[in-house]
């Protein structure tokens, strides 16, 4: 892409965006999160009805009377964007492709972050670790974010979203709040999303596009797999082939859905013809509560 053509994009997803985040949170950024913590302030000397837990025994010991540790709420918050970049993000028969809506979204949740003052980073993944940007604030490492979402180009076509969160757990040594962002069209990652989501406070939002689970009538339909290039003809004429590409993309659904409520991660389905702002300010606001 030329350079003026990738500033041209980034600008106007900046303009979107940027109002955006606004709109979705609502100034209620913080509440929607539960990985804000608790951070040491200061000492003082112990008053009737503290809790105990928080003497601070060395203090006691040095000055013969005790002392508790007084904590502070976390205000700042590292954002991770997890980012689904495999050859199945280059699909989309609606309004925009997978990965069109994935690049506004990520530039959402990242001016979200920046306008609280907290850090974003960023790991691009396929079936391997294709980039890792480590987190850090200001509106210049945004749209450094945003041009490489726009422009970046995978070396692998495949999705391991184990791979993925099992890098992310150990590359993040603090607690933050991570976004995944994918089809979620991946081998099993069950087990790796419930390790991350205890060390994390992990969101799962999956992008779909309507003809991954529902066909009409257009006869014979010749049908690719974008990640291993396999192709298999299917006739959509008959009725039984319709019936059976939605059972099958229930079947996905239902083990999607499972693997979330199994791993305790919030997550949102988002299509690609829907305007994603109303399942995010739905799935915040639930968490809000």
């Amino acid at each position: 892409m030329e350079t003026n053509e990738l500033l041209s994009k980034v600008r106007k997803i900046e303009i979107k965006t940027r109002g955006l985040s606004s709109q979705i949170f609502s100034g209620e950024y913080h509440s929607v999160f539960k990985g804000r913590g608790m951070a040491f302030s200061e000492v003082r000397e112990y008053a009737p009805g503290d809790d105990i837990r928080t003497i601070d025994w060395n203090v006691t010991a040095r000055f013969g009377h005790p002392y508790v540790k007084v904590f502070e709420e976390e205000r700042e918050l590292t954002v991770m964007l997890l980012a689904d970049v495999s050859a199945s993000g280059n699909f989309g028969t609606q309004v925009r492709q997978k990965q069109d809506m994935m690049t506004e979204i990520a530039a959402v949740l990242a001016f979200s972050a920046i306008q609280n003052n907290d850090k974003v980073g960023i790991i691009f993944f396929s079936d391997k670790i294709e980039k890792y940007i480590p987190p850090k604030k200001g509106k210049s490492h945004i749209l450094r974010i945003i041009r490489e979402l726009i422009d970046f180009k995978a070396d692998n076509k495949g999705t391991d979203l184990g791979v993925a969160l099992k890098y992310f757990t150990n590359v993040m040594k603090k607690r933050c709040t991570a976004f995944v962002i994918s089809d979620f069209i991946s081998p099993d990652f069950t087990d790796a999303l419930k390790i991350a989501n205890r060390k994390h406070d992990v969101i799962a939002l999956r992008l779909h596009d309507k003809r991954e689970k529902e066909m009409p009538d257009i006869g014979l339909v010749r049908i690719e797999d974008k990640e291993t290039g396999v192709h298999t003809w299917v006739d959509f004429s008959l009725e039984a082939n319709r019936k059976q590409f939605v059972i099958n993309g229930l079947r996905r659904e239902d083990r999607l859905k499972d693997s979330f409520n199994r791993s305790g991660v919030d997550f949102a389905s988002i299509a690609t013809h829907e305007n994603y702002v109303t399942p995010l300010m739905t799935l915040f606001k639930r968490r809000g509560k």
